[in-house]
């Protein structure tokens, strides 16, 4: 039979963002107990009270696994480098049979000069590409025959390194998108390889995200 306690723990798992507030201690509970009472009324099909949720949101405690939580930390405290480049520009196309040809004309110009910044990324319908701005005549010309269906300039790069063990880690890539969502960072778009994690922004959050993933690697 659900309780009153398993409703509040079934709202907070799919509320990340509430379960950490709670977690830290900067929520009011007599407040938050009045606005869960409809949805765990709903949930139990009877009329509830707020003290009895209040009580059940006092005596909440996130599931933590502990062998986790330390090898979490570590991999936090040993995360690589963090390297900014700006000055570039994401093209969308739409996937097309003649796709690949344009994209062999772009790699002859950029393998002139291996330091460009430059990803492509293959999806099920549309296809990325992000490159330094500059080179914006060259992507135009190199897929004139295919289907744009967006661009977006003025944006910066953070790329992160991390440790090889960090693909056995859950939750690692859910550390940077909290504390970027508690700033209220949109991320433009996300690359990632096996070891490395580059966050996409836009030129005015660059400095703040940076601060953040820095603070992140640091705490």
């Amino acid at each position: 039979m659900k309780t009153i306690a398993n409703c509040v723990e079934e709202i907070l798992i799919s509320q990340p963002f509430l379960e950490e507030a709670i977690n830290r201690n900067i929520v009011n509970y007599s407040a938050l107990a009045e606005e869960l009472r409809a949805p765990i009324g709903k949930l139990l099909r009877k009329p509830v009270k707020a003290g009895a949720i209040m009580m059940a949101l006092r005596r909440y405690t996130p599931p933590k696994e502990l062998g986790n939580k330390i090898k979490l930390q570590q991999v936090l405290k040993n995360l690589g480098d963090i390297t900014v480049r700006s000055d570039l520009s994401d093209y969308t196309f739409k996937n097309s049979d003649n796709l690949i040809k344009s994209h062999s004309k772009i790699i002859e110009v950029l393998k002139k000069d291996p330091q460009i910044f430059y990803t492509f990324t293959r999806g099920i319908h549309e296809s990325n590409i992000l490159i330094t701005t500059k080179f914006k005549h060259h992507v135009k010309e190199s897929y004139k025959h295919e289907l744009c269906t967006s661009v977006q300039h003025n944006l910066s790069a953070i790329t992160i390194g991390l440790p090889q063990m960090n693909t056995k880690i859950s939750g690692l890539y859910y550390q940077f998108f909290k504390r970027l969502a508690w700033e209220g960072i949109a991320l433009y778009e996300v690359i990632s390889t096996t070891n490395e994690f580059t966050i996409i922004v836009e030129d005015d959050v660059v400095d703040t995200a940076f601060s953040v993933i820095k603070k992140l690697k640091m705490s």
